[in-house]
């Protein structure tokens, strides 16, 4: 009985098979995510949630019920159920294994093999001591080698999709951790369907060795066929579809049934379906139609389908039959000994390729991530009669355990923030000039990078201050959290681009290899960053403290128009910038591009550039002075330096005293310190500056004085319209009664108010402007200061809030 005839006809719509099924599946959908919701603060991976929906559904918790169990779970609705989950189950596989770029397999080095390969042998062994302890609830017929190979299998798998997941959580996708974390989970993955595939083999297959041998060469055999046979007709696909239009209905169509198909087949052979359709989604390649599968079948399968299997899974777990002291030591136990067992694995590993201790460590903890593949072994063990009801209860114990203790565990462990502790050099101005210059420059659209090109020349990289750049090239994630896995793709210059992303990468990585051979004593490292646009400043602030850089370059979210004007390309970018402002550990620059790519070439020699510092006070105007002074020691610039004085009529703004409506605080006496502390460094700055540079005649030096705003900006418009680029400080927290007035008017604030008149389009000089943010962490404002301010000054930082951002808690 299917459907029902209606309750106004005498019918229990939970006496037929479809209502019944549609209520079990909203039950399962509505359990989930309340568990989501509830895991949510504790940063919990999804499938933790999805298998403790299923316990709290199952004989652990309301099936205690038997009225419950009986109306909502009969036995008789156990095969509808099932089967809807494997077919889900079947096509979570077929996304998973569409989302693994092969490819990326010929790419990973020693160490992510060597860490794959020392997490898996110390787990399995602990699986093989204590497969005799755990055997006493599982089928007395069944083979312990079969029972070994399952155990082993279920306690040194990692779960790959899971363990994605965790990294973009953590904001670790993007750190060295993270990749070697993936590529290492990535060849475990490999490693465990490999064994599952085996040990089925020999659960189904016991009475003959003949028969386990024809189901190993017809799995070899299937795998031959979707490598040869399948992914190139895939590829064929690809290429027959122009760019930029949608694959067929037809196609799709047939990839879909392909996946049925394949578990069919497999299934067949004497292999689990899932083996079939994890393989025929790893012959898809990556690009577009991989891109498109996934956009389909993602919220589908993973929101509706896929909690059905985990439900099952807790359906069949009945926590009140792990019993007594003993057998809860033994899981404890097991639980331990796994754990430490990836974890030394992988630590061993670490100390024989010099890591940190701490990241060996953080590394062992990731590899213990469980999930679907190890909760797979254990349902078509159980299927199998492989596992007993208490083995299995304990083993989905475990598995949740061990993947919930990770994320509390990795943030209490591993902090990327440690690494940066000896991370000095934050600022151009207290970069030495004869060490090393590392800038991290962004890159949003090919469009960006001839400009960015030539202000790292015009940077003057010399001998003994060579130049290490890092391209991040900026790319949205569209969608799903699991494109995430995109970010491992490396750009492979023998193929050809398969979307316009991919295109547009491998454009910019060649220009900017291209400029590398051709200019000296620089080195360019080519890097992606595919995240959403409301993160994606995390990955620039985690990259640059990695890397150590002393200044981020972002291009302004603006550019030019053929006739002269200035229009936002993507407002999301402007949010990405102030978000990089607000938490970059390093100065950063935004650039406004005006053409500064059509004045030189790449030749060293070749260049030629008018720059012009414009100079108020404050820690943003020196390091734009700083980094003005390192361009003009390179041999074609010209730089000019306008220094705008206060006259005698300039007086203080009111809105100093805004924020203090009290005049018994003291407030005001903070500001005024810091504004002596501030003009004391200015000075001493300008000092040396023009004793070194005082006799460069392509160096200019020029005071202006000024009374106000509006002669500030009649100042700025009368220079001569020969600039390439202004360098100009953002002015963050400085009150100058010579820019008062200009922020009421500014579009912009983030590129504070020179910087928003030089690149709005009333501004008649069609230069390009870098806008500089001096990084103020860290005591870098008293860093050029022969006496530090007293400890008065600092007890009455404490006892205020700060009006300035450089006065954060480390003071």
């Amino acid at each position: 009985m299917i459907t029902t005839n209606g309750v106004w006809q005498g019918d229990n719509p939970l006496d037929y098979s479809l209502p019944l099924f549609i209520l079990q599946l909203a039950l399962v959908v509505l359990a989930t995510r309340i568990f989501v919701f509830i895991l949510k603060p504790f940063r919990q991976p999804r499938v933790i949630a999805e298998i403790l929906s299923g316990v709290m559904l199952g004989p652990s918790v309301l099936g205690q019920s038997e009225t419950f169990a009986n109306t909502v779970f009969p036995l008789r609705s156990v095969m509808v159920i099932e089967t809807m989950a494997n077919i889900g189950l079947l096509y979570f596989l077929f996304l998973v294994g569409v989302e693994m770029d092969i490819t990326v397999m010929r790419t990973i080095g020693r160490k992510a093999v060597a860490s794959a390969i020392a997490g898996m042998i110390l787990p399995f062994i602990v699986g093989v001591a204590f497969s005799y302890l755990l055997t006493k609830g599982s089928n007395a017929n069944i083979n312990q080698g079969t029972f070994i190979l399952f155990l082993g299998a279920a306690l040194s798998v990692t779960a790959f999709p899971v363990l994605a997941r965790i990294l973009a959580e953590l904001k670790l996708v993007n750190t060295e951790l993270g990749r070697l974390a993936l590529s290492a989970a990535l060849i475990n993955d490999v490693c465990a369907w490999i064994l599952l595939a085996l040990a089925i083999a020999l659960a189904e297959t016991e009475t003959t060795s003949l028969a386990s041998l024809w189901v190993v060469l017809s799995s070899i055999a299937f795998v031959a066929f979707c490598a040869y046979v399948v992914r190139p007709t895939a590829m064929w696909i690809v290429k027959k579809t122009p760019e930029g239009e949608s694959f067929s209905e037809f196609y799709i169509s047939l990839i879909l049934a392909g996946v049925m198909i394949s578990g069919f087949v497999t299934d067949a052979i004497g292999t689990h379906s899932v083996f079939g359709a994890f393989v025929f989604g790893l012959s898809i390649p990556n690009g577009p139609l991989s891109f498109t599968l996934v956009e389909k079948l993602e919220d589908f399968v993973s929101g509706l389908l896929l909690p059905l299997f985990f439900a099952i899974s807790g359906l069949k777990t009945n926590l009140g039959l792990i019993k007594g002291a003993y057998t809860w030591a033994v899981l404890l136990l097991v639980i331990f000994l796994a754990c430490m067992g990836k974890i030394v694995g992988t630590v061993l590993v670490a100390l024989f390729y010099e890591m940190p201790l701490r990241e060996g460590a953080a590394l062992g903890l990731l590899m213990n991530t469980k999930g679907l593949v190890e909760m797979v072994v254990l349902n078509v063990g159980k299927d199998q009669r492989v596992f007993g009801e208490e083995s299995f209860a304990v083993m989905v114990v475990i598995t949740v355990i061990m993947t919930g203790i990770i994320v509390p565990a990795i943030s209490i462990i591993y902090r990327p923030s440690r690494n940066s502790i000896h991370y000095k050099r934050r600022t151009i101005e207290i970069s030495k000039s004869d060490a090393e210059f590392r800038v991290l420059v962004c890159v949003h659209t090919p469009r960006n990078v001839p400009t960015m090109i030539n202000l790292l020349e015009a940077s003057n990289p010399t001998k003994d201050s060579p130049i290490y750049v890092y391209v991040l090239h900026l790319v949205e994630l569209s969608g799903r959290t699991s494109a995430m896995l995109i970010v491992h793709n490396s750009s492979k210059s023998d193929v050809p681009a398969l979307n316009r992303t991919e295109a547009q990468s491998d454009h910019i990585i060649k220009a900017f290899e291209n400029y590398e051979q051709h200019a000296s004593f620089i080195s360019v490292q080519p890097l992606t960053a595919i995240s959403p646009y409301c993160t994606m400043h995390d990955d620039i602030c985690n990259l640059a403290a990695d890397k150590r850089v002393s200044l981020i370059i972002v291009p302004f979210h603006k550019q030019q128009t053929v006739d002269g004007g200035m229009e936002a390309t993507n407002m999301a970018y402007r949010s990405i910038n102030q978000n990089v402002l607000a938490n970059a550990p390093c100065s950063v620059g935004i650039l406004v591009d005006r053409g500064l790519s059509s004045s030189n070439r790449l030749a060293a020699n070749q260049v030629s550039h008018h720059l012009a510092v414009l100079f108020f006070g404050g820690p943003d105007d020196r390091e734009a002075l700083c980094y003005g002074w390192r361009m003009a020691e390179h041999p074609g610039i010209n730089l000019t330096i306008m220094r705008f004085v206060p006259g005698d009529q300039a007086s203080e703004p009111a809105k100093q005293h805004a924020t203090n409506p009290n005049p018994d605080e003291p407030r005001v006496l903070t500001v005024q310190t810091d504004k002596d502390i501030q003009k004391q460094l200015d000075e001493k700055l300008l000092h040396e500056f023009r004793m070194s540079c005082g006799d460069d005649a392509s160096i200019e030096y020029v005071e202006k004085v000024v009374n106000n705003g509006e002669d500030t900006v009649a100042a700025i418009r009368t220079m001569d319209d020969i600039h390439d680029l202004f360098i100009v400080g953002r002015g963050q927290g400085m009150i100058s009664p010579l820019t008062a007035g200009l922020t009421d008017w500014s579009e912009c604030p983030e590129i504070g108010a020179i910087g928003d008149l030089l690149a709005s389009s009333d501004f008649a000089a069609t230069a390009s402007v870098l806008v500089v943010q001096q990084y103020v962490g860290e005591g870098s404002h008293y860093d050029g200061l022969e006496t530090p301010p007293s400890d008065d000054y600092i007890t009455d930082l404490q006892s205020t809030p700060p009006p300035h951002k450089a006065f954060s808690s480390e003071y």
